[in-house]
């Protein structure tokens, strides 16, 4: 895929959650899950709760301030991670191939984003396994999580379809 970018117009659908809520305490039931994680909170929620997500995207920030919770974790902890460059309300090409690359069912894959990770739910959605749940930050509201389905497949593929192509 090539790149996209966000027009304006599409902009107004991004502020609002797509999936349900998931509240910290339900994590506890997801041993069994395919998790993604997307975002420096939920990434560092998660692996508090024990689980290891096929996937985290990253990028060292949360609602535009440092959080090196989750870099220090992954720092402290050796962890091998592609990073990617990815200015916001773009999906770069670049993000998009490491998200795929990084889907291959190898637990513990780390993305770190250059940039702004908010519109890695797209790609993690089309390229995650039937079943897999991707969990994303919702600012001031939490964690919000969407099952990977058809349904939701086709949710991320009409949505970059009507995206911006990057040359």
């Amino acid at each position: 895929m090539f790149g996209r970018r966000l027009q304006p117009e599409l902009r107004e659908e991004f502020q609002r959650p797509v999936g349900r809520d998931l509240p910290d305490g339900e994590l506890k039931h997801y041993h069994a899950k395919q998790i993604i994680t997307v975002g420096d909170v939920v990434s560092l929620t998660v692996r508090e709760y024990g689980l290891v997500p096929l996937l985290s995207v990253y990028d060292g920030f949360t609602e535009r301030r440092e959080l090196t919770g989750f870099a220090d974790l992954v720092k402290r902890g050796g962890w091998a991670e592609t990073v990617v460059g990815n200015p916001a309300g773009t999906i770069t090409s670049q993000l998009d191939d490491a998200v795929r690359n990084a889907l291959d069912g190898t637990p513990g894959r780390i993305i770190r984003v250059e940039g702004e990770e908010d519109l890695a739910l797209l790609p993690c959605v089309l390229y995650a396994p039937d079943g897999a749940v991707v969990v994303y930050g919702w600012p001031g509201k939490g964690m919000m999580a969407v099952d990977v389905d058809g349904a939701s497949r086709m949710w991320a593929r009409e949505t970059l379809a009507r995206m911006e192509e990057l040359s």
